[in-house]
C-alpha cells in the first residue's frame, strides 16, 4: 500500500497514499472532507458548472482503500457531503454505489461544519467519536490528546509541488481532504502552526506516503 506506519496514543496508524487513515487493530478507516456533492452545490448555489465527476472519482478511491485493507468500520469525519442539500441530490448511481459500500459495514458519519445534521443514509451519525485511546471529531481542538480531525485540507510542498497531507505530533492528527475537488491549507499557515509542537511530522500523499519535518513557519505551541 506505500503507507507510513506511525504511532498516536499508543494506537499503530497507516497513513494511506490516497489520504485516508487506517487502524490495523481495529480494522479501521477513516477519512475525511470528501465533499461529496460539491459541483452541483457549486451549480445550485453559484451557477458555476464543473465537471460532475468529483463524486465518482471520489467512491472509486473509497472503494479501493476498503478492498486493500479490508477494514469492516469505517469513520468519516465531517464534511462528507458539500452540505446537506448535495446529500440528497446525490445521482441515483453514485448513491447506490455508496450504499453498497456501506452495506455490511459498521460506518460511522461524524458531523461537519459543511453537513451538521443528520443524512438520509445509514450509519451512525454522531457529534464525535471515541474508540481506545483516539477521539475522532471533524476540526482540532485545544489541549487535545490522542486527536483525529479534519476540516482544514491541509497540503505541503516538496520540490516545487503541493500536495495533500497529514499532519501530526505526539498528541494529535490532522487528515487531508479526501475529496477530488477540495482545495487545501498551506500546512505553514499560522491557524496549523498553532495547533502542533515539535517534534511534527508532515506525511505527504502521492504515490506513497512520505513523511517529512513539518516546515515551520512560526514557533508556537498550541
Amino acid at each position: 500500500m506505500n503507507a507510513h506506519a506511525f504511532r498516536l496514543a499508543g494506537a499503530e496508524l497507516l497513513a494511506l497514499p490516497s489520504g485516508g487513515l487506517f487502524w490495523p487493530q481495529e480494522g479501521l478507516l477513516c477519512v475525511s472532507d470528501l465533499h461529496l456533492g460539491k459541483s452541483e452545490r457549486v451549480a445550485r448555489r453559484r451557477g458555476l458548472m464543473l465537471p460532475p465527476y468529483e463524486t465518482r472519482a471520489t467512491l472509486a478511491r473509497l472503494e479501493a482503500d476498503i478492498a486493500a485493507t479490508r477494514a469492516g468500520r469505517i469513520v468519516c469525519l465531517g464534511d462528507s457531503f458539500d452540505d446537506l442539500a448535495a446529500g440528497a441530490a446525490l445521482d441515483e448511481g453514485d448513491a447506490q454505489w455508496l450504499t453498497r459500500l456501506m452495506a455490511g459495514r459498521d460506518w460511522t458519519w461524524i458531523e461537519g461544519n459543511h453537513d451538521p445534521g443528520p443524512l438520509s443514509l445509514g450509519g451512525t451519525h454522531l457529534a464525535e467519536a471515541r474508540v481506545g485511546p483516539l477521539t475522532f471529531r471533524h476540526t482540532a481542538s485545544t489541549g487535545a490528546q490522542g486527536e483525529v480531525s479534519g476540516h482544514y485540507h491541509p497540503k505541503c510542498s516538496l520540490a516545487g509541488q503541493s500536495r495533500p497531507a497529514f499532519l501530526c505530533d505526539a498528541r494529535r492528527l490532522i487528515l487531508p481532504a479526501y475529496g477530488a475537488y477540495t482545495g487545501g491549507l498551506r500546512c505553514t499557515d499560522a491557524v496549523l502552526q498553532a495547533l502542533f509542537d515539535d517534534p511534527a511530522i508532515a506525511i505527504l500523499t502521492g504515490p506513497r506516503a512520505l513523511p517529512v519535518p513539518l516546515p515551520r513557519a512560526t514557533r508556537r505551541s498550541a
